[in-house]
This record gives C-alpha cells, sequence and structure tokens, in this order.
C-alpha cells in the first residue's frame, strides 16, 4: 500500500471555496475524494504526492476545519501509525484550540486504536495545517491512498 499524507489552508470568498482553496493547496483539488475510515495495510509505504489525473476518484482521510469569523485559528489534524501487521488514521480539527493539544488528541487516539488490535507502532505521524482566519478560511489534513489507476 502506498500513501501520501499532506495539507493545505487557504482564504476564500465562501466557504465551499475556501475548502477548494484548501484542498488545491495541498495537491488535491482536481479530484474527487472519497472519504474512508481509518485503516492501513502493514508496513505502508509513505511517498510524496504524485500528480493525479484530474477527477479521479480518489480514497482518502481527510480532517478538515472552516470558518467565516474573523481571528478564528482553525486547526485540522491527520494522525497515523504503521505497524507490521496494519495501521491506523485519525482525524480531528477545532476553533480555538491550541494545534498543541490538538496534536496530542491525534496522537492519543492513534495509539489508542494500534493498542487496541495489539498492534506494535513502527512509525507515528503527525500532519495538521493551522491558520488564522482572516474572512473566510479553511484547514485540511489527509492522507491518500494511491494507486496507478489515479496517478498522471
Amino acid at each position: 500500500m502506498k500513501i501520501a499524507i499532506v495539507s493545505g489552508k487557504d482564504e476564500g470568498p465562501t466557504k465551499l471555496n475556501a475548502f477548494d482553496n484548501a484542498l488545491t493547496s495541498a495537491g488535491i483539488g482536481d479530484v474527487n475524494l472519497i472519504k474512508v475510515s481509518s485503516m492501513l495495510a502493514g508496513n505502508a509505504k509513505i511517498q510524496k504526492l504524485p500528480k493525479l489525473k484530474a477527477g479521479a476518484m480518489v480514497n482518502c482521510v481527510l480532517s478538515e476545519i472552516t470558518s467565516d469569523n474573523p481571528g478564528d485559528e482553525i486547526t485540522a489534524v491527520i494522525g497515523l501509525a504503521i505497524g507490521e501487521e496494519l495501521g491506523c488514521v485519525v482525524e480531528t480539527s477545532g476553533i480555538n484550540r491550541n494545534p498543541t493539544e490538538l496534536i496530542d488528541e491525534a496522537k492519543e487516539m492513534v495509539k489508542y486504536m494500534m493498542d487496541k488490535r495489539e498492534v506494535e507502532i513502527k512509525e507515528l505521524i503527525i500532519e495538521y495545517s493551522t491558520t488564522k482566519v482572516e474572512n473566510i478560511a479553511s484547514c485540511i489534513s489527509s492522507v491518500v491512498y494511491l494507486n496507478d489507476d489515479i496517478v498522471e
């Protein structure tokens, strides 16, 4: 299994446009995202996001947050733990929450999921995006599942 870990943030004239712009800044704005649950194959390989085919159907775990309240601090966090047998992914987000607290929350959730499955963590990764809202802003973080059908 090959995956990429991405994040992005941006503003826009509407909530939808801000979200779309954040996806685009992360490199996944020109594809159709299919949200999936949070499991990875064992020893998943992380790679840089390749150029994806426009309009491709792309599986992902997505953390997203959007606000139209100027001055808000928004944060989207994705956490993943990879073991030999399998891996787990979690997402969390918040408005006006300390990003460090959200990162710690993601770590605890993904550690719990691995412990519950009695799988030793070989690698723990946190990716996040945070910004202060000027007008309307969105942050995203995602684990993108890669396959030959979606790569240009």
